[in-house]
């Protein structure tokens, strides 16, 4: 094998019949086990740092398998049985995978190795989604570089350094394979670019199609059908434009057949064109201020790392290149990623949770850059670039294992404290008051819905979509009006933000219809559990609630600190009262008062 160049892009000649190559058995072992190990050694890094969290999963995540598993029980789009049909989940893609693995046994059946599956599978999932991350970065570095296997290790690099991406990646929720789709994509468009086949059918029906995967995903990923068109234009010239103008509108197709069939679905399975989720969040158009949004995420990867990735980039662009078109192709999607961040509501979640595209595409694009940078300069330029590289990834590098090791300490919400404090717990308060049918209000649902027998009212509107409406219009009347006239459930739990977001914890009418259980003022607000006073027949019930409440639930709130990242035993079963880890019965708590009420101020 010889090499020769083209234009500044050094390439790999095959030789032909004649020449007298003379075939290298263990060159061609290698060429065939080093992108193996380079994209496992990538993985591992990745996964590595994802093991920092243990068995950590984010609440939200648990609403997607406890639809899962309803799919797979026979019961449809319902988060619980019994519950009226509502789209309380974003992620349809990332659902069918959950219900596969139900359906095979890998998923909410049991433990794999000590491990329960519920958290073992969405996160090996994960790790095969970084996985496929890495092979497509190298095949998009196969396209320019002799040794191509160089980047998907730096990209994996990266990444693994990048809390927000491993995090997110790793927290049961859709990240890692939104981020594959969307790599996918931009890997496509950049090598489809390099070949010349841009104008084919099969690039524009396969990036209408990746696109249509992204959209069923995220909400968000709607823009990434935008990016087959934004690569012609840059691309266009007026001798294809009519071609051009034909593999747009096939590319669209493509797109639009799959999430209009899916939106049709939904349209006549729910009545609405949002899932609940977006309908509660309830997305506005963005304003000027939005738009700087994306500063937050120069200052989290760090201003010096930032500025050096760009200049890299547009260095790399500057040169005569003959893969120049394919990196401009490549940060098309990019661009999207960042508009997307900029669009998006904010969230309350830590770590940026939708920026996981910006990293992955942001890491592809500046290792490929930075690589065509060092191999086409003198070595005086390598030198100082690299020195400049070291000093502004220092300063990052040192944020990042801060900002690691802080979500390690204190992560967001738990689905295993939620199941435990609110689907195990309650379940114990209705067995307490012999209660065979029982309403549960609150905000918190992955967890308990995977764990309760109560039917449960969604505060928050993900998975009720009379919350949801009077969540969009902002009517706390209508909330408060809602729960104490039409649902009257029959235990009540509230906490921040819920408690001032909704006026329901200081509506009067708690206190004159329930009893107090367990019980606090956090930040000037109500905080804690209700039981409706006519499902309580004796002072003894209510004394026997608070003790078991100042016992279990009180333990549970303290494990949540001291142990975050813990699992929360091998299955999660309705009806199931036992804790993860059952607290020693003569454990004793603070007691709430026999007749305390609760009182504003």
């Amino acid at each position: 094998m010889t090499l020769t160049s083209v234009g500044d892009v050094r390439t790999v000649h095959e030789p032909q019949p004649g020449e007298g190559a003379t075939p290298q058995p263990g060159a061609s072992r290698r060429a065939r086990f080093t992108p193996i190990v380079s994209v496992s050694a990538g993985t591992a890094l990745i996964g590595l740092h994802a093991s920092l969290y243990g068995h950590w999963l984010i609440d939200d995540a648990a609403i997607t398998f406890a639809y899962a598993r309803s799919f797979a029980e026979g019961l449809g789009p319902v988060v619980q049985p019994g519950a009226p049909p509502v789209e309380g989940y974003s992620n349809p893609t990332w659902l069918l995978l959950l219900v596969l693995g139900k359906f095979v046994g890998l998923f909410d059946n049991g433990s794999v190795f000590g491990i329960p599956d519920y958290v073992l599978f969405p996160k090996a999932l994960a790790l095969l989604c970084c996985a496929g991350i890495l092979t497509v970065s190298y095949l998009a570095a196969r396209k320019v570089f002799t040794r191509p296997w160089v980047v998907p290790l730096v990209v994996g690099g990266v990444l693994a350094a990048i809390p927000s991406f491993v995090i997110w990646s790793f927290s049961g929720l859709e990240n890692s394979l939104y981020g594959l789709v969307i790599a996918a994509q931009a890997v496509l468009l950049f090598c489809a670019v390099l070949d010349d086949r841009l104008l084919t059918g099969k690039v524009a029906v396969a990036a209408g199609g990746l696109a249509a995967l992204a959209a069923l995903t995220r909400p968000e990923g709607l823009i990434y059908a935008g990016t087959y068109p934004f690569v012609l234009l840059l691309q266009l010239r007026r001798s294809t434009l009519k071609l051009s103008v034909r593999r747009c509108l096939e590319s669209t197709v493509a797109f639009a057949v799959p999430v209009g069939a899916y939106f049709g679905w939904r349209f006549l399975t729910f009545g609405e064109l949002l899932s609940s989720p977006s309908i509660a969040k309830a997305q506005d158009l963005p304003t000027l201020q939005d738009l700087t949004r994306p500063g937050e995420l120069v200052s989290y990867a760090g201003v010096l790392a930032v500025l050096l990735a760009t200049a890299v980039i547009g260095i790399a662009l500057s040169r005569a290149s003959r893969w120049r078109p394919g990196l401009l192709a490549l940060l098309v999607p990019l661009g999207l990623a960042v508009v997307a961040y900029a669009v998006l509501e904010p969230d309350w979640m830590h770590q940026y949770r939708f920026a996981t595209p910006v990293w992955v595409l942001g890491a592809l694009a500046g290792t490929l850059a930075l690589i065509e940078v060092l191999r086409t300069t003198t070595l005086r330029v390598r030198a100082w670039l690299t020195t400049a590289l070291v000093a502004a990834l220092l300063p990052s590098g040192a944020a990042f294992a801060e900002m690691a090791e802080d979500f390690r300490a204190d992560p967001n919400i738990t689905a295993c404290y939620v199941a435990d404090r609110f689907g195990r717990v309650f379940n114990g308060y209705a067995d307490i008051l012999g209660l065979e049918e029982a309403s549960l209000l609150l905000p918190d649902l992955g967890g308990t819905a995977m764990t309760s027998r109560l039917t449960l009212i969604d505060m928050a509107g993900l998975t009720h979509s009379r919350f949801a409406e009077m969540a969009r219009a902002g009517d706390r009347a209508a909330q408060a009006d809602y729960v104490y006239t039409e649902a009257k459930p029959t235990f009540i739990h509230v906490r921040e933000p819920w408690s001032s977001g909704t006026s329901i914890g200081w509506d009067p009418r708690l206190q004159r219809d329930y009893y107090p259980i367990h019980y606090d003022v956090y930040q000037g607000e109500p905080h804690g559990d209700w039981v409706r006073k006519s499902a309580v027949p004796t002072p003894e019930l209510l004394a026997e609630l608070r003790n078991y409440a100042s016992r279990e639930a009180a333990w549970v709130e303290q494990r949540a600190g001291e142990s975050p990242l813990r699992h929360c035993g091998p299955t999660l079963q309705r009806g199931q009262t036992e804790l993860s880890e059952q607290p020693p019965q003569q454990r004793r708590g603070s007691e709430v008062p026999e007749h305390a009420e609760v009182t504003a101020g």
